[in-house]
């Protein structure tokens, strides 16, 4: 073997590898984060989280990311430990996947149909199918990431062939057979397996290279044996480094992957060894192939989560004795903290699925904020201080929320995402921001609440009539704004705006007719600028709204909107129709009537005296030119002493 063999091998295992890892990132993104949520909905049916984990794990093609998405969770307090101990056994099982398919390059024979099976045959296929749908997607991104992932796949087994082919010349070295005689030994064997799979992180790799090495037909099952044993030893450590730092829970969940694996491997050296002892199994000495890897790799795999299945809650109380709870208890989360706490760093690794774990969080913002605007109202008709703290506790969470959100977004946007997943993130960027605004808003109403009760101040009760009509239609919008983003609902996000501006002339004739009830004494002064702040505070949360609704239009929507003043065109039909709408639904009561006053007879009302007044001046300005002149003048020199105060 030259040093051109050596380059070729290395050559082949770079694209190996560079295949293997991108081919299941390619996969995560076409899930759109799918298939990684499905382990969020786990009940306590261990065997439904077995299947689920080896589903998962079949399609990202990575155990160690499984692994490490379910102490993810368990971090956060979506998943038990008896929930994920199941979903570990599965992602075992879902790893043999990969082998399998790994094993058709040692695929043998001259028929059509077998040929058709050969890597070194279907890979250009999938290669030319694959820059085919790149070079046309054309603004479609399935498409696109569809075509990538064949590449990658072709890649993949591209690499896995290259490597075969030049190993082959190792067949007759004497140096490499003496090597591998070294590992026929069961614990040395182990250990390289371990240490190979530790180092470069997968253990689907390393059985790949296993299995690349196979085609030199020296390596015989009495040495690959102890190899795999080692390799699902090895695949461990990526789970560990993955729970430094985490809380207690889920470095239980990391030890229970390697209790897992660790104990099953024991075991099975344990039995297997002794058995050949007694019987002799004349297998080990057969030279090793491809497809018997694999098929090892699988009885183990399930042998172990068959062994386990039943004593799956010793699995979880030996953790739990690994990682006690020294006379302590965990620190109690409130709400927020528990479901800020699914922001974990963890899932950075799979971007699509972090997009959905920040959607779902900013939704719940959201919801919150819908609540504490429902408390306030209820403050305005009866004060009670317990309700104001849940509002100002509310306003607090809803920052909270803004700032873990905000940042957790940014690290999103740093990986590599799908245009959908890149769209979503710059829209919850806007809406964040706007929700977190609306709790503010909705602590203003609070705060007039407050000093309507402290300072004795009664709005009217026709007042209070009218305003319950107008923040009830804050509320139905606001409900509506949410459902909107919560589905990314482009035709409810355009009738925001139509419902928006249906309550504008709601809000200026709130403030006539309180002027009208002002005037006749039916209503105080200051009663009227608690009101104006309630009356502003609900706008802003209107405003906030359209300004939500008019994001997802310019972000997701096909057509850009011309500018905020109006997401939907004003004279068209569905505007017209919703705006009409919502003007019928929350229609104001009648105005009242106030009695118009009779003046005694010989007097007159001031606006016939100033109609006299300005009539009489009116005819005497038009007779005096004079009058015109000085007028004249003194605007000029008024004109002439701004333009000196600014200079």
């Amino acid at each position: 073997m030259n040093i051109f063999s050596v380059l070729t091998l290395v050559g082949g295992l770079a694209m190996f590898l560079f295949g293997m890892n991108t081919m299941g990132d390619g996969l995560v993104k076409v899930s759109g984060g799918r298939l990684d949520s499905i382990l969020e909905k786990l009940t306590s049916n261990r065997l439904k989280a077995v299947l689920l984990g080896t589903a998962v794990t079949a399609v990202i093609q990575s155990s160690s990311a499984t692994t490490v998405m379910v102490i993810g969770f368990v971090n956060s307090g979506i998943m038990n430990l008896t929930q994920a101990v199941g979903v570990i056994m599965g992602a075992n099982i879902g790893t043999t996947v990969t082998s399998w398919l790994l094993s058709l390059t040692g695929i043998s024979g001259s028929g059509i149909l077998i040929s058709m099976l050969k890597p070194s045959s279907f890979s250009p296929i999938l290669a030319v199918i694959g820059i085919v749908l790149t070079m046309t997607a054309k603004g479609n991104e399935r498409k696109k990431d569809i075509g990538t992932i064949l590449l990658e796949f072709a890649v993949l087994m591209f690499g896995m062939t290259t490597m075969s082919d030049a190993v082959e010349p190792l067949a007759d070295n004497e140096r490499f057979t003496s090597i591998l005689t070294m590992f026929s030994n069961p614990f040395l064997g182990v250990l390289a397996g371990a240490l190979l799979t530790a180092v470069i992180q997968s253990s689907s790799a390393s059985i790949g290279i296993l299995q690349a090495l196979c085609a030199t037909g020296a390596i015989p099952y009495s040495v690959a044996l102890p190899i795999i044993m080692g390799q699902n030893i090895g695949t461990c450590v990526t789970a560990l480094i993955s729970a430094v730092g985490a809380g207690r829970n889920a470095k239980r969940a990391s030890m229970m992957h390697l209790y897992f694996n660790l104990i099953g491997t024991i075991v099975f050296m344990v039995a297997f060894y002794s058995l050949n002892a007694a019987i002799g199994f004349a297998f080990l000495d057969h030279a090793a192939n491809a497809a018997g890897i694999a098929v090892v790799h699988s009885l183990f795999n399930i042998g172990c989560c068959v062994a386990w299945f039943p004593f799956a809650n010793l699995l979880v109380k030996l953790a739990v004795m690994t990682v006690p709870d020294r006379g302590e208890s965990e620190p109690e989360l409130g709400t927020t903290s528990r479901e800020l706490a699914v922001l974990d760093d963890r899932f950075l690794e799979k971007p699509a699925f972090a997009v959905k774990i920040c959607r779902d969080t900013t939704v719940r913002m959201a919801e919150r904020d819908r609540d504490a605007l429902s408390l306030s109202v209820e403050l305005l008709v009866e004060y009670s201080a317990e309700k104001a703290e849940q509002v100002e506790h509310m306003e607090r969470q809803a920052a909270r929320y803004d700032e873990a959100l905000s940042g957790y977004l940014m690290k999103i946007s740093g990986k590599s995402l799908s245009v959908e997943d890149s769209r979503q993130v710059s829209v919850m960027l806007q809406c964040i921001r706007d929700f977190e605004r609306i709790a503010d808003n909705v602590s203003a109403v609070r705060r007039s609440a407050l000093e309507l009760h402290e300072r004795g101040i009664r709005i009217s009760d026709t007042g209070m009539r009218e305003l319950m009509v107008y923040a009830s239609a804050a509320q139905d919008i606001f409900d509506h704004t949410i459902q909107a983003f919560r589905y990314t609902d482009l035709i409810m996000a355009k009738s925001i705006e139509a419902y928006e501006k249906a309550t504008d002339s709601m809000s200026v004739e709130l403030r006539q007719r309180h002027v009208d009830r002002l005037r006749h004494g039916q209503c105080s002064m200051e009663a009227g600028l608690v009101l104006e702040d309630i009356i502003t505070a609900f706008e802003h949360v209107l405003d906030h709204c359209s300004y939500v609704g008019a994001c997802m239009i310019r972000v997701c929507g096909e057509e850009e909107p011309d500018g905020q003043e109006g997401i939907s065109a004003k004279d068209s039909p569905e505007f017209r129709e919703d705006y009409h709408m919502m003007k019928e639904k929350y229609a104001l009561p009648e105005r009242q009537a106030f009695p118009v006053q009779e003046l005694p007879p010989g007097e007159e009302t001031v606006s016939d005296h100033k109609k006299k007044k300005h009539g009489s001046e009116k005819g005497k300005k038009k007779n005096n030119p004079s009058r015109k002149e000085n007028k004249k003048k003194e605007i000029r020199e008024t004109i002439k002493k701004r333009h000196w105060k600014k200079k």
